[in-house]
């Protein structure tokens, strides 16, 4: 990995310089634009919507548009004098439990590793704040931008988690949560049964990025030549109209799943299976086609002579 930032925490009268590592990364397959009939890239200019002239890079400059339309233009002369105090420290403000702290609040996830001369106190501080059970609230500034954020320990290292302020926290505006809405007693309980049915320990590897795998196959199906094969279309539920069904069904559902029994077939109407009722419908579609394809071929034929009788 290679490192983005270099700084310290600076804990009390202690220092501890450390590098900053992104500690996660995004999967998905990335595209360019393309000419369709010839593949070649498609290229864009930074051209001035005043003049139509194009900007080279060293004129360009940050602008903030005011409601009246006028643009206000920053350089970057106006941004160096702003008070980015900790523009090279991660300043510990307090020790909280983690849990006081919700999930919404997190943006993203940085390792930190200690310079060579640091790592005695990172590992000091690490111990300490693992045995606490806590996590400690900093603040730091990367790219320009001032962050609350956490440090939390995570196999034997600490995890930098920028936060969001505030501020930047929608709130929930919903009609729903004005409505009396009524839930039966039995219906709560029917809902807390399949959530204890459903309750597992969580492992992150059991579950994977289908529809990445899927664009993968077809991009490698195409470098091949090969016919790409549609994935199979799974069925989406409609709306519950009993919810208590629902419920059951879901229930019944999570438990054969659990034990490795396989799902019951669907009854078709007249007791038949939905496997049973589709392949004596695609035989009665098929008896009918030969049968319409029967009559037609007797209608373009010409019609038969009549023999003569003999004098």
């Amino acid at each position: 990995m290679r490192s983005i930032w270099k700084g310290a925490i600076s804990f009390g009268l202690v220092t501890i310089p450390v590098k900053l590592y992104s500690a996660t990364e995004q999967k998905d397959v990335s595209f360019h634009q393309v000419h369709r009939e010839d593949g070649g890239r498609i290229r864009y200019k930074r051209v001035c919507t005043v003049d139509g002239e194009e900007v080279p890079y060293a004129d360009i400059a940050k602008g903030y548009e005011l409601a009246s339309g006028e643009m206000v233009v920053l350089t970057d002369e106006d941004f160096e004098d702003l008070p980015l105090s900790t523009s090279r420290r991660i300043d510990v403000l307090q020790f909280t439990p983690a849990e006081q702290i919700d999930p919404i609040y997190f943006a993203k996830s940085y390792y930190l590793e200690p310079d060579a001369q640091g790592a005695k106190p990172y590992v000091l501080l690490r111990n300490a704040l693992e045995s606490s059970g806590q996590v400690a609230v900093v603040k730091v500034a990367l790219r320009q931008r001032e962050s609350l954020a956490t440090l939390r320990v995570r196999d034997g290292v600490f995890v930098l988690e920028t936060m969001l302020w505030p501020d930047e926290i929608r709130a929930p505006d919903f009609e729903f949560l004005e409505e009396d809405i009524e839930v039966r007693a039995q219906e709560l309980k029917m809902a807390e049964s399949l959530i204890t049915t459903m309750e597992s320990d969580f492992d992150p590897s059991e579950y994977h990025d289908t529809y990445r795998e899927a664009l993968q196959q077809v991009i490698e199906a195409k470098v091949a030549g090969k016919e790409v094969v549609a994935a199979p279309e799974e069925e989406e539920a409609g709306p519950a109209v009993d919810l208590m069904a629902a419920l059951r069904a879901s229930v019944e559902a999570a438990k054969r799943e659990r034990t490795g029994e396989p799902a019951k077939p669907k009854k078709a109407a007249g007791g038949k299976s939905s496997k049973e009722a589709k392949e004596a419908k695609e035989a009665k579609e098929a008896k009918e086609a030969k049968e319409a394809k029967e009559a037609k071929e007797e209608e373009k034929a010409p019609p038969k002579r009549k023999a003569r009788k003999s004098a």
